[in-house]
């Protein structure tokens, strides 16, 4: 099949129907796609513009509506992971501020900004130059990235400018802090702009369309059964090779082309807390530790601040918009007292 490149992305309802008829016309000989992703989200975006940069002709579906999942309910941060330094992971920390400056500086400064954080200093001695240095070297693993960090560098602060950044912290739970940056991403708005991107290049991209089988050739998979959400219409797209990029409903979509997947993944859920900042009157985020994980507050839309807990993993099945259970809303509550 020919990529005709779409200029300047356009994803309105017009492109989708040209989108559906070029992948459907799949289905006629000869005119099968070298790649079609099932999924919507970041890696599946991701994948659909490298793909297509490269020559092959890709389509992408989503089942919903672009990033409706896991990648619209992130923290919104782009970070090297502050903690993974403790562990001693060097590598995957450098990987992180590598790639995020080139998100601030590169790929997306029209969508990312670096946001201040704070860490607050509870012991009065050891603790300043054991932190210190670790946040030192945190800001030096970002230089090597041969590009701008596309972040300011790291200060001490005394109790009293702490408290000019955050006067809603009690006076006497610190006794100074450190202020660092990290970024902050649109994360939805990215995705929607790879697709974009990728359209721009030729892809075929259309969202409310879901994958109800698998067409097989023998032991191959050569394409998929999709259903049009709009109209409830159904077609086959034919394609040389099929990635499934639908994150935790990854062990879902494999069952559809056998039982015994070969690869399993185990969801994850994150706590987010919008807080109005008159509840917590603050410039900057902050980055706590509790007794089970590590709470981020990040300065958030303009409106306030979002409390964030590490993730944890769970068992039961992952849906588009999981409600709230009660060991969160027990946990929530304890935090916030």
């Amino acid at each position: 099949m020919n990529t005709v490149p779409n200029e300047g992305g356009v994803l309105g309802p017009a492109a989708r129907e040209a989108s559906i008829a070029r992948l459907r016309a799949t289905s006629e000989p000869g005119n099968e796609l070298d790649i079609l992703i099932v999924g919507g989200g970041i890696v599946g975006a991701g994948a659909a513009l490298d793909a297509v940069t490269r020559g092959l002709s890709v389509g992408i579906v989503e089942a919903s509506d672009w990033a409706a999942g896991t990648s619209s309910r992130s923290s919104k941060l782009i970070h090297g992971g502050l903690r993974y330094l403790e562990m001693l992971d060097f590598g995957l920390v450098k990987e992180a501020l590598h790639e995020r400056g080139l998100i601030l500086s590169v790929l997306a400064p029209h969508l990312a900004r670096p946001v201040p954080f704070l860490y607050p200093l509870t012991k009065p001695f050891l603790e300043r130059p054991y932190v210190g240095a670790g946040i030192a070297l945190y800001d030096a693993m970002s230089i090597t990235g041969g590009h701008s960090r596309g972040v300011p560098f790291h200060k001490h602060l005394t109790r009293r400018g702490t408290l000019r950044a955050a006067p809603s912290l009690k006076k006497d739970a610190f006794v100074g802090s450190i202020r660092y940056y990290d970024g902050q991403v649109d994360d939805a708005k990215y995705v929607a702009n790879l697709v974009r991107t990728g359209v721009h290049y030729g892809a075929h991209a259309v969202n409310q369309m879901a994958v109800v089988d698998f067409l097989r050739e023998g032991e191959r998979v050569v394409g998929a059964k999709v259903v049009n959400h709009e109209d409830g219409s159904q077609f086959n797209i034919k394609a040389k090779q099929v990635i499934n990029a639908t994150g935790v409903w990854t062990d879902e979509t494999q069952a559809m082309v056998t039982e015994r997947g070969q690869l399993k993944v185990r969801a994850s859920k994150g706590i987010h807390l919008v807080v109005p900042r008159d509840r917590f009157q603050s410039t900057v985020g902050l980055i706590l530790r509790t007794e089970k994980s590590v709470l981020f507050v990040i300065p958030w839309a303009g409106t306030g601040s979002l409390a964030r807990r590490t993730p944890t993993g769970i068992s039961t099945r992952p849906t588009l918009r999981p409600p709230a259970r009660t060991s969160t809303t027990s946990w929530s509550t304890s935090t916030g007292s």
